[in-house]
């Protein structure tokens, strides 16, 4: 199993309680992490379910 490349959210303060998120290749699961170990635990879902919380975020309206 390939190991993923967790990535720290831009809109990240000090500190690691963040959010991290993980693909291990294209159109693969994303997982979702709100800690600082995001390996321990992490919520798995799809790249296409990501896209759309992705685009509901950016404009609310549009959902």
């Amino acid at each position: 199993m390939p190991v993923p490349s967790w990535q720290k959210s831009s809109y990240c303060g000090t500190g690691e309680a963040c959010v991290h998120v993980a693909t291990t290749a294209p159109d693969a699961a994303v997982w979702v992490a709100g800690s600082a170990d995001p390996g321990s635990h992490h919520l798995t879902v799809s790249a296409a379910a990501w896209t759309a919380f992705l685009r509901a975020m950016k404009d609310p309206g549009a959902a």
